[in-house]
């Protein structure tokens, strides 16, 4: 990629456009995530089929993902981005429109593979940002992708709450979002690759770093995914707490992730991220700790908020850490992405195994102890730290390009 030559100022502008396109991003997946039921009932699906459908999301996540290198070197960063997430944003009228399940799981395909490659060159173009300001920024990225999130959850909880047809609401949110993105992608980084670089592989298998570095995301993705999905149900099932209650626990593990990521890039420029990580490990050891021997509901909320701020930075951290990884930071950036995306689909349903073939107590263990993997594994986060040289091609002034 050639360097756009940038003064500071225009840095800082790249720095809060992004941070809106990661606000956007995640306010599509709160929208979408509010109306399940509606799409659930127009489709006529069951349960498992619905779980089906769903699991064509990060299979169409899986396949993208190494595509968005190939095409940012294609056609530049900015646009590149500006296409991506104008086709991620209008991907979300499709599941409602939805009537069986076999137009649900093509639907849901195609909404994972938006969501894949824009997740991909957005996390890419957060890394370079971060390069240029030398200094941590990523958790506060995925910070306002959380905001975004609770943003869009809200306003499907309102339309939910008025009986809105998902269709009519799901093209209303697309507008809006895919107006505000292309706003917002106007000022990102562009650079775009010299006229002797070679495009980067259509596919191509993640290198070792990024298996590493998924490693470390895989535990972090799979608390996140069991607590969203299971939380609830543990303080309902395992401490008889009114449905109320239950859910506030799920609303106040994701506000403590959201904050802990807004707040975190300052812990991160101070101690680092592999010191961070380790001691948001033993954050998150702790709060596991506490949801598995509580006797009382107030006990286990604690344990998630304490589970949550354990592992908020940690995607973050590692898409950081994979960016600079090595030569090929497109392919290590989608590899991480790969694999955090793929243990978001397998907690949830894992947990369920776990919890029919023992009890949720004993499928709480089985987070804490992925969650200990954070402390041990944090060493791998290195490249992410603002005291390393920094590892980046000569000609690669951005990666070649997700959570």
């Amino acid at each position: 990629m050639s360097e756009v030559v940038c003064d500071q100022r225009e840095v800082k502008r790249a720095r809060y456009a992004v941070a809106a396109v990661f606000a956007v991003h995640g306010a599509v997946t709160g929208s979408f995530a509010t109306r399940v039921p509606w799409i659930q009932d127009h489709a006529s699906v069951s349960a498992g089929q619905l779980g089906f459908a769903l699991a064509f999301t990060a299979l169409g996540a899986s396949c993208s993902m190494p595509l968005a290198g190939r095409i940012t070197h294609h056609f530049g960063s900015r646009t590149a981005l500006r296409g991506l997430m104008t086709l991620w944003t209008l991907a979300l009228v499709l599941p409602s429109l939805a009537p069986n399940l076999l137009t649900l799981c093509l639907a849901m395909f195609v909404y994972g593979a938006t969501a894949g490659m824009a997740d991909v060159a957005m996390n890419a173009l957060g890394v370079e940002v971060e390069n240029r300001l030398d200094k941590s920024i990523m958790s506060g990225l995925h910070g306002m992708w959380s905001a975004g999130a609770l943003i869009g959850a809200a306003a499907g909880t309102l339309a939910a709450q008025l009986g809105a047809d998902a269709r009519l609401h799901h093209a209303l949110a697309a507008a809006a979002l895919t107006l505000v993105g292309l706003v917002a992608c106007r000022w990102v980084l562009d650079l775009r690759p010299t006229e002797d670089e070679e495009p980067p592989p259509r596919f191509a298998l993640p290198p070792r770093s990024a298996l590493l570095i998924g490693t470390i995301g895989f535990c972090a993705v799979f608390a996140e995914g069991a607590s969203l999905d299971w939380s609830a149900v543990y303080l309902r099932d395992q401490l008889d707490t009114s449905a109320g209650l239950a859910a506030a626990s799920t609303t106040g593990f994701m506000l403590t992730m959201a904050v802990a990521r807004l707040v975190g890039d300052s812990v991160v420029n101070r101690f680092g991220a592999v010191r961070t990580v380790r001691a948001g490990g033993v954050l998150a050891v702790l709060g596991g700790l506490l949801i598995v021997v509580a006797e009382h509901p107030a006990v286990a909320m604690g344990g998630f908020a304490l589970l949550g701020l354990g592992i908020a930075v940690v995607v973050p951290l590692c898409f950081a850490a994979a960016g600079r990884s090595g030569p090929n930071p497109s392919q290590a950036i989608a590899g991480v992405a790969t694999i955090t995306y793929t243990s978001g689909l397998i907690a949830p349903s894992l947990i369920g195994s776990v919890a029919q073939a023992t009890s949720l107590m004993v499928s709480f263990g089985l987070v804490t102890v992925l969650a200990f993997g954070l402390t041990v594994l944090a060493g791998v986060l290195r490249a992410g730290d603002r005291d390393r040289p920094r590892i980046s091609p000569p000609s690669a002034a951005v990666p070649d390009p997700r959570p």
